[in-house]
């Protein structure tokens, strides 16, 4: 049977459009999840390929060195916001406080709330100049607004007497006052009553908070000393 040209080249066709159906149009090619994590992280697949080809002893070098950057900068940070270590100098502390001896300060304590009565306190040294600092551990005997006074040798805060157990003598210094605290200031002084032993608020006024550091918390050292202020 004789079909002609024209039958046997539009039956392939038809075939053809029946098997790929009507096209939409271009599709992407379908790609693996490995390639497509590496087509969006095109850098982290750089590092990874030159970590492969990085001596071990220099992967370790990298390694300890970002680990020490951390450590750096996290002990910063504590330090100026959390606490830092402070040495005892001179005896105006005494019996609490004697020389040498090494205090935890707890700076966020006073970021938080405000310094209380009782409280050990380092403070900038209020007869320093602003270019050469010094500092000084006292102890918080007057708030904003309260009368201080000394008399006979006992102290006298708002007219009453205070007792003071951290001390040994009574205060043997001339009389003083009475005075008010200014607002935003504390009357301080050293444990150390004896004559001229401590310098303190009764020479230099009550101290702004701006100039007090932080709280003294803890005797670190010598370990027999330890305790909690």
């Amino acid at each position: 049977m004789n079909t002609g040209p024209g039958s046997n080249s539009e039956a392939p066709r038809e075939v053809e459009q029946a098997a790929l159906g009507p096209r939409k149009g271009r599709t992407a090619p379908v790609r693996t999840k490995e390639e497509r994590s590496l087509s969006k992280k095109p850098e982290e697949g750089r590092r990874r390929a030159q970590a492969r080809t990085m001596p071990p002893w220099l992967l370790e070098v990298r390694d300890w060195g970002r680990t020490l950057v951390i450590a750096v900068l996290v002990v910063l940070g504590m330090h100026y916001f959390v606490f830092s270590l402070s040495t005892v100098k001179g005896q105006s502390m005494q019996p609490t406080l004697y020389e040498k001896e090494w205090l935890i300060v707890n700076k966020i304590s006073y970021r938080l709330g405000s310094p209380q009565l009782g409280d050990v306190v380092i403070l900038h040294d209020p007869a320093e100049t602003a270019g050469h600092k010094e500092y000084l551990v006292k102890r918080i005997v007057g708030s904003p607004g309260d009368r201080i006074e000394i008399r006979q040798g006992e102290l006298y805060r708002n007219g009453k007497l205070v007792l003071e157990p951290y001390t040994d003598a009574l205060i043997e210094d001339a009389d003083f006052g009475p005075v008010t605290v200014a607002g935003d200031h504390y009357f301080v002084m050293g444990d150390n009553r004896h004559a001229k032993a401590s310098r303190d608020s009764r020479e230099f006024q009550a101290v702004p908070r701006s100039e007090i550091l932080g709280r003294a918390d803890i005797i670190m050292w010598p370990i027999t000393r330890w305790a909690h202020l």
